[in-house]
Protein backbone atom coordinates (compact mmCIF):
# COMPACT_ATOMS: atom_id res chain seq x y z
CA UNK A 1 0.00 0.00 0.00
CA UNK A 2 1.20 3.16 -0.65
CA UNK A 3 1.60 5.70 2.28
CA UNK A 4 -0.33 8.85 2.25
CA UNK A 5 0.96 11.98 2.18
CA UNK A 6 -0.82 15.33 3.21
CA UNK A 7 0.61 18.62 1.34
CA UNK A 8 -0.42 21.42 3.35
CA UNK A 9 -0.81 24.90 1.04
CA UNK A 10 -2.52 28.32 2.38
CA UNK A 11 -2.34 32.07 0.86
CA UNK A 12 1.03 32.62 -0.52
CA UNK A 13 2.37 29.07 -0.48
CA UNK A 14 3.46 28.39 -4.18
CA UNK A 15 5.38 25.45 -4.41
CA UNK A 16 2.89 22.79 -3.23
CA UNK A 17 2.18 21.30 -6.74
CA UNK A 18 5.96 20.53 -7.01
CA UNK A 19 5.60 18.88 -3.86
CA UNK A 20 2.45 17.00 -4.86
CA UNK A 21 4.35 16.19 -7.94
CA UNK A 22 7.59 15.20 -6.19
CA UNK A 23 5.53 12.90 -3.81
CA UNK A 24 3.23 11.07 -6.64
CA UNK A 25 6.67 10.36 -9.00
CA UNK A 26 7.99 8.85 -5.89
CA UNK A 27 5.19 6.35 -5.19
CA UNK A 28 2.78 8.31 -2.69
CA UNK A 29 -0.65 8.82 -2.58
CA UNK A 30 -0.27 12.01 -2.64
CA UNK A 31 -3.52 14.64 -0.94
CA UNK A 32 -3.14 18.73 -1.76
CA UNK A 33 -4.93 20.49 0.48
CA UNK A 34 -5.57 24.04 1.51
CA UNK A 35 -5.15 24.51 5.51
CA UNK A 36 -9.03 25.29 5.47
CA UNK A 37 -9.63 22.02 3.86
CA UNK A 38 -7.34 20.34 6.27
CA UNK A 39 -9.34 21.99 9.44
CA UNK A 40 -12.67 20.27 7.91
CA UNK A 41 -11.55 17.32 7.87
CA UNK A 42 -9.50 16.85 10.67
CA UNK A 43 -7.73 13.67 10.44
CA UNK A 44 -4.01 14.34 10.04
CA UNK A 45 -3.79 10.28 11.83
CA UNK A 46 -5.09 9.17 8.40
CA UNK A 47 -1.80 10.37 6.55
CA UNK A 48 1.98 8.57 7.04
CA UNK A 49 3.79 11.92 5.69
CA UNK A 50 2.83 15.87 6.03
CA UNK A 51 4.72 18.14 3.79
CA UNK A 52 4.60 21.95 4.01
CA UNK A 53 5.99 23.48 0.93
CA UNK A 54 7.83 26.31 0.04
CA UNK A 55 6.60 30.38 -1.05
CA UNK A 56 5.56 33.12 1.05
CA UNK A 57 2.41 31.86 3.24
CA UNK A 58 -0.17 34.85 3.93
CA UNK A 59 2.91 36.70 2.20
CA UNK A 60 5.33 36.37 5.54
CA UNK A 61 3.69 39.67 6.40
CA UNK A 62 4.84 38.83 9.97
CA UNK A 63 7.96 37.01 9.13
CA UNK A 64 8.51 34.23 7.22
CA UNK A 65 6.60 31.55 7.76
CA UNK A 66 5.20 33.18 11.20
CA UNK A 67 1.36 33.28 10.86
CA UNK A 68 1.15 29.84 9.31
CA UNK A 69 2.96 28.66 12.35
CA UNK A 70 0.41 30.34 14.57
CA UNK A 71 -2.36 28.51 12.86
CA UNK A 72 -1.41 25.48 12.94
CA UNK A 73 -0.69 25.67 17.10
CA UNK A 74 -4.00 26.86 17.28
CA UNK A 75 -5.67 24.37 15.65
CA UNK A 76 -3.37 20.88 15.07
CA UNK A 77 -1.00 21.27 18.07
CA UNK A 78 -2.57 18.14 19.54
CA UNK A 79 -2.95 16.42 16.81
CA UNK A 80 1.04 17.71 15.41
CA UNK A 81 2.04 15.66 18.62
CA UNK A 82 0.33 12.50 18.20
CA UNK A 83 1.46 12.37 14.64
CA UNK A 84 4.85 12.86 15.85
CA UNK A 85 5.01 10.33 19.07
CA UNK A 86 3.04 7.73 16.38
CA UNK A 87 6.34 8.18 14.24
CA UNK A 88 4.73 9.86 11.17
CA UNK A 89 7.11 11.78 9.12
CA UNK A 90 7.02 15.66 8.12
CA UNK A 91 9.20 17.75 5.74
CA UNK A 92 9.20 21.17 5.69
CA UNK A 93 11.04 22.89 2.48
CA UNK A 94 12.00 26.68 2.46
CA UNK A 95 8.35 28.26 3.86
CA UNK A 96 8.05 24.82 5.62
CA UNK A 97 11.28 24.46 7.25
CA UNK A 98 10.64 28.40 8.98
CA UNK A 99 7.18 27.14 9.56
CA UNK A 100 8.82 24.03 11.66
CA UNK A 101 10.92 26.12 13.40
CA UNK A 102 8.65 29.41 14.49
CA UNK A 103 5.88 26.48 15.68
CA UNK A 104 8.75 24.69 17.96
CA UNK A 105 8.03 20.92 15.66
CA UNK A 106 12.38 21.56 15.12
CA UNK A 107 14.82 21.36 16.63
CA UNK A 108 13.02 19.26 19.80
CA UNK A 109 9.07 18.32 18.78
CA UNK A 110 8.67 20.17 22.48
CA UNK A 111 6.60 23.27 20.33
CA UNK A 112 8.88 26.14 22.24
CA UNK A 113 10.77 27.85 19.43
CA UNK A 114 14.60 27.96 19.84
CA UNK A 115 15.36 28.76 16.33
CA UNK A 116 15.15 30.92 13.27
CA UNK A 117 15.41 31.68 9.71
CA UNK A 118 16.44 34.93 9.72
CA UNK A 119 16.99 37.70 6.63
CA UNK A 120 19.99 36.80 4.43
CA UNK A 121 22.96 39.04 5.31
CA UNK A 122 23.00 40.34 1.80
CA UNK A 123 19.46 42.42 2.32
CA UNK A 124 18.56 40.80 -0.69
CA UNK A 125 16.18 37.71 -2.03
CA UNK A 126 18.98 35.04 -3.23
CA UNK A 127 18.16 32.54 -6.14
CA UNK A 128 20.82 30.37 -6.58
CA UNK A 129 21.77 26.56 -6.85
CA UNK A 130 24.00 25.89 -4.20
CA UNK A 131 26.46 23.10 -3.02
CA UNK A 132 25.68 21.05 -0.54
CA UNK A 133 27.42 18.73 2.19
CA UNK A 134 25.63 15.73 3.60
CA UNK A 135 26.86 14.78 6.75
CA UNK A 136 27.61 10.92 7.41
CA UNK A 137 25.26 9.38 9.85
CA UNK A 138 25.73 9.46 13.26
CA UNK A 139 24.91 7.30 16.14
CA UNK A 140 22.21 9.93 17.36
CA UNK A 141 19.79 10.73 14.34
CA UNK A 142 18.99 7.86 12.21
CA UNK A 143 19.37 9.07 8.60
CA UNK A 144 15.89 8.89 6.86
CA UNK A 145 15.39 11.32 4.39
CA UNK A 146 18.87 11.84 2.93
CA UNK A 147 19.97 7.96 3.16
CA UNK A 148 22.04 6.86 -0.04
CA UNK A 149 22.69 10.60 -1.22
CA UNK A 150 26.82 11.52 -2.22
CA UNK A 151 28.25 13.71 0.52
CA UNK A 152 28.26 16.72 -2.05
CA UNK A 153 24.72 17.34 -3.59
CA UNK A 154 23.51 20.49 -5.66
CA UNK A 155 20.25 21.88 -4.82
CA UNK A 156 18.43 25.33 -5.72
CA UNK A 157 17.96 28.01 -2.93
CA UNK A 158 15.05 31.07 -3.33
CA UNK A 159 14.64 32.70 -0.36
CA UNK A 160 14.99 35.99 1.28
CA UNK A 161 14.79 35.07 4.81
CA UNK A 162 16.88 32.21 5.06
CA UNK A 163 20.15 32.14 7.30
CA UNK A 164 19.40 29.78 10.38
CA UNK A 165 20.11 31.07 13.57
CA UNK A 166 20.31 29.99 17.29
CA UNK A 167 21.79 31.31 20.40
CA UNK A 168 24.87 29.53 21.16
CA UNK A 169 23.97 26.76 23.73
CA UNK A 170 21.14 25.66 21.06
CA UNK A 171 23.46 25.73 18.27
CA UNK A 172 25.99 23.71 20.18
CA UNK A 173 23.44 21.07 21.12
CA UNK A 174 22.25 20.91 17.61
CA UNK A 175 26.03 20.12 16.62
CA UNK A 176 26.60 17.82 19.39
CA UNK A 177 23.59 15.48 18.77
CA UNK A 178 23.88 14.88 14.87
CA UNK A 179 20.83 17.07 14.37
CA UNK A 180 22.58 18.68 11.16
CA UNK A 181 21.15 17.07 7.84
CA UNK A 182 22.77 19.96 5.31
CA UNK A 183 25.63 22.54 5.17
CA UNK A 184 26.25 24.77 2.24
CA UNK A 185 29.88 24.09 1.17
CA UNK A 186 32.14 25.14 -1.51
CA UNK A 187 32.70 22.76 -5.20
CA UNK A 188 35.25 20.83 -2.69
CA UNK A 189 33.39 20.28 -0.12
CA UNK A 190 34.84 23.31 1.68
CA UNK A 191 33.15 25.72 4.28
CA UNK A 192 33.31 28.88 2.01
CA UNK A 193 31.38 32.13 2.42
CA UNK A 194 28.67 34.03 0.22
CA UNK A 195 27.70 33.20 -2.21
CA UNK A 196 28.25 29.57 -1.59
CA UNK A 197 26.66 29.97 1.88
CA UNK A 198 23.79 32.46 0.08
CA UNK A 199 22.32 33.92 3.12
CA UNK A 200 24.88 33.74 6.34
CA UNK A 201 23.44 30.68 8.42
CA UNK A 202 24.95 29.90 11.05
CA UNK A 203 27.68 27.22 10.88
CA UNK A 204 26.73 26.90 7.54
CA UNK A 205 23.49 25.12 8.30
CA UNK A 206 21.06 24.44 5.52
CA UNK A 207 18.79 21.69 7.11
CA UNK A 208 17.96 20.60 10.22
CA UNK A 209 16.22 17.21 11.61
CA UNK A 210 15.18 16.61 15.15
CA UNK A 211 16.31 13.80 17.10
CA UNK A 212 14.51 10.77 15.79
CA UNK A 213 15.43 12.09 12.29
CA UNK A 214 11.81 11.57 10.98
CA UNK A 215 10.99 15.71 10.56
CA UNK A 216 13.28 17.17 8.27
CA UNK A 217 13.35 20.99 7.50
CA UNK A 218 15.64 21.98 4.43
CA UNK A 219 16.10 25.54 2.68
CA UNK A 220 16.96 24.08 -0.63
CA UNK A 221 14.00 22.93 -2.77
CA UNK A 222 14.47 18.81 -3.50
CA UNK A 223 11.05 19.14 -5.69
CA UNK A 224 12.94 21.44 -8.28
CA UNK A 225 15.42 18.76 -8.58
CA UNK A 226 13.32 15.50 -9.77
CA UNK A 227 14.84 15.20 -13.40
CA UNK A 228 18.48 15.63 -14.42
CA UNK A 229 17.68 18.37 -16.82
CA UNK A 230 16.78 20.74 -14.63
CA UNK A 231 20.48 21.45 -13.65
CA UNK A 232 21.66 24.10 -15.62
CA UNK A 233 24.27 21.93 -16.83
CA UNK A 234 23.32 18.46 -17.06
CA UNK A 235 24.77 18.43 -21.31
CA UNK A 236 27.99 18.89 -19.54
CA UNK A 237 27.98 16.92 -16.83
CA UNK A 238 26.35 13.43 -15.76
CA UNK A 239 24.57 14.27 -12.58
CA UNK A 240 21.70 12.64 -10.96
CA UNK A 241 18.01 14.39 -9.79
CA UNK A 242 19.71 14.76 -5.99
CA UNK A 243 16.13 16.20 -5.06
CA UNK A 244 14.43 12.57 -5.99
CA UNK A 245 16.30 11.14 -3.43
CA UNK A 246 14.64 12.72 -1.05
CA UNK A 247 11.07 11.94 -1.74
CA UNK A 248 12.06 8.43 -2.34
CA UNK A 249 13.26 8.24 0.41
CA UNK A 250 10.33 9.48 2.55
CA UNK A 251 8.35 6.60 1.01
CA UNK A 252 10.12 3.74 0.90
CA UNK A 253 10.40 4.38 5.07
CA UNK A 254 7.29 2.95 5.16
CA UNK A 255 7.17 0.62 2.33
Amino acid sequence: MKPKVLVIRTAGVNCDKETEFAFSLAGADTHLYHVNQVKEKNDLKNYQIIAMPGGFSYGDDLGAGKILSLELLLWFKDQLKEFIAKGGLIIGICNGFQVLAKTGILPDADFKQTVTLDANDSGRFEDRWVYLNVPRPTSHVPQIWLRDLPEIINLPVAHGEGKFYAEKGILDKIESLGQVALRYVDSRGQSAKYPFNPNGSLNDIAGITDRTGKVLGLMPHPERFMFKHQWPYWKENEISPFGLKFFENGVNYFK
